[in-house]
């Protein structure tokens, strides 16, 4: 008996040609619920996007050890591997790479968020997220996040 994803008429999936691209990302959850979400600076790829705060993760680091960096060089906080609680992924195919981005969930770390890469930063209601222009790869993301809180 065929059924659901069954008949979409996919046989199997095909070899990639572009390099997989491996990015960690957070939510960012304050005391009142909103969510930390951080416009892309004119200059970078995707500028004027919004996306949650991250990077890539290095050769030889762990996601988690990528994000506590990357939280640090780019808004001057603190927080701890104890801290992120892993929430979904995102897996998505752009024109020259395969982006593959796990997302944590944070509730806790040390100092106030402040942009250091001249990005800007909203504090925002899941159920607002929707109305930020975000790439392609994060829009999944909006509903487990929105459904979480």
């Amino acid at each position: 008996m065929e059924s659901g994803c069954w008949q979409a008429g996919e046989r199997s999936v095909e070899p990639l040609g572009n390099p997989v691209v491996l990015v960690a990302a957070v939510a960012l959850v304050d005391a009142d619920g909103r969510v930390l979400i951080a416009r892309r600076p004119d200059g970078k790829s995707m500028a004027g996007l919004w996306e949650f705060p991250g990077g890539k993760v290095d050769p030889g680091e762990t996601p988690e050890a990528a994000l506590i960096r990357e939280l640090q060089e780019e808004l001057g906080i603190d927080t701890r591997q104890s801290c992120l609680a892993p929430l979904t992924f995102a897996s998505h195919a752009y024109e020259s790479f395969h982006l593959l981005m796990p997302l944590y969930v944070c509730r806790v770390w040390q100092g106030a968020p402040t942009p250091r890469e001249g990005q800007k930063l909203a504090w925002v209601r899941p159920l607002k997220l929707k109305d930020y222009p975000m790439p392609p790869a994060d829009i999944p993301l909006i509903a487990m996040i929105r459904d979480l809180l």
